[in-house]
């Protein structure tokens, strides 16, 4: 798969992308922290910067990511985030932190822009059969950065102060976009003089409700969502009460979990040729929802880390089926449109189970959330069970063509 030019390129592009990303947001994250004395309120804006914009910009950046050039794209939105974390670094040197909150901003914008168009290149040269291992390995390389980004960001920052890290985050941005100029060049301009935009973006959204696997992805996708951020905030609690442990104890629930996840994703690379996408999903949401279940339950450090490395270990099948069930059975012309689609559907209903387990553990209990937590997981595989005995659903004639 690496021998693709596309998926070499794109791989390395992103990992160094990755890299900038990281040491950015845990810059940030620390300076804010220092800069306000823990102030909640700035924290919380933080994830609000880096959040917001997935609800707001995920359908109009993956229409115009079906409209635009996919190698241009990726190009200009490196440059342009590297550009406005430029200009934030020099009104940081010049005494005004806040402008820091801008800069994740305009960078998570960007990437709404970014990411449909780097499946879009996916899905045009990537032959069909290599799909599934691709994805596998561009979500491994994405999930190295979840173990070792934190700890990266951290050592730069404390060793080198946020101008650096800044600084370091630029030119990782401009480094990715040298690396996708290597890229062949686009094809065409896509369906730019197809329409106007808001009729596109029309299309792309009655096109998601009119396919019925990607609707019951949709489904399955908030299902999901709203089961992770239901026990995100009380991995804490789970370290404190269940375990009777100290707060630092919680590292060691999101390395081992992390770790897994590292090893799963190796794993899936050679395995993926040979499990069904919706296989993997269902699999991986199943295992989830007994994992989630256990780990609420359980009051012991051995089995506790044992579940949790069991659910890091599947998490990557819930993502390499997800992505790979949605280039399957999307035609190239509207991948950005259904990507912009369907995201939104996980993260906003994980930031409503974020928000709404700290008061459901308080009127109930941790084992009851995370007994929840687990029941989402199983329905979220229970949609996909009309899936199962009929094949892959076909995207409509033309896909691969736009």
């Amino acid at each position: 798969m690496l021998r693709n030019r596309y998926v070499g390129t794109i791989l390395l592009s992103r990992t160094v992308l990755q890299l900038g990303i990281w040491v950015r947001n845990f810059a940030i994250l620390l300076y804010v922290t220092d800069m306000t004395n823990n102030d909640p309120l700035y924290v919380s804006l933080i994830s609000v910067a880096e959040f917001a914009p997935i609800f707001v910009f995920a359908i109009i950046g993956g229409t115009f990511a079906d409209r635009w050039r996919p190698k241009r794209t990726m190009i200009w939105c490196d440059v342009l985030s590297a550009v406005s974390v430029l200009v934030v670094l020099l009104v940081v040197i010049l005494g005004s932190w806040h402008a820091l909150l801008f800069a994740a901003l305009c960078s998570a914008i960007l990437s709404q822009f970014s990411q449909p168009s780097a499946m879009k290149l996916f899905k045009r040269h990537v032959p069909e059969e290599q799909l599934q291992g691709t994805m596998a390995m561009y979500q491994t390389a994405m999930t190295v950065f979840t173990v070792i980004g934190p700890a990266i960001g951290t050592f730069v920052y404390q060793t080198y102060g946020i101008e650096v890290s800044i600084g370091i985050t630029v030119v990782m941005f401009l480094a990715s976009a040298f690396i996708l100029s290597f890229l062949p060049r686009d094809e065409e301009r896509g369906a730019a003089s197809a329409g106007s935009f808001k009729q596109e973006m029309t299309d792309g959204l009655r096109y998601v409700w009119s396919n019925r696997t990607l609707r019951l992805l949709g489904g399955s996708f908030a299902a999901s969502g709203l089961a992770v951020g239901l026990i995100q905030p009380l991995m804490l609690y789970v370290a404190l009460e269940n375990l009777q442990s100290d707060k630092p104890f919680l590292q060691w629930l999101i390395m081992v979990n992390g770790a897994a996840m590292l090893v799963g994703g190796a794993v899936m690379m050679s395995a993926a040729k040979k499990i069904s996408p919706q296989a993997l999903l269902a699999t991986g949401l199943v295992v989830s929802a007994v994992g989630t279940v256990g780990i609420g339950w359980s009051d012991s450090i051995p089995l506790t880390l044992a579940l949790r490395a069991v659910t890091g270990f599947v998490y990557p099948t819930i993502l390499v089926g997800i992505n790979t069930m949605i280039l399957r059975n999307t035609e190239a012309a509207f991948v950005g449109r259904v990507g912009g689609a369907l995201s939104p559907l996980f993260m906003g209903m994980m930031v409503v189970g974020m928000s709404a387990a700290g008061a459901l553990k308080q009127s109930f209990s941790l084992f009851a959330v995370f007994g929840l937590s687990g029941l989402l997981f199983v329905f979220g595989g229970l949609l996909l069970l009309p899936l199962f005995g009929e094949g892959r659903a076909k995207a409509p004639s033309g896909a691969g063509q736009s």
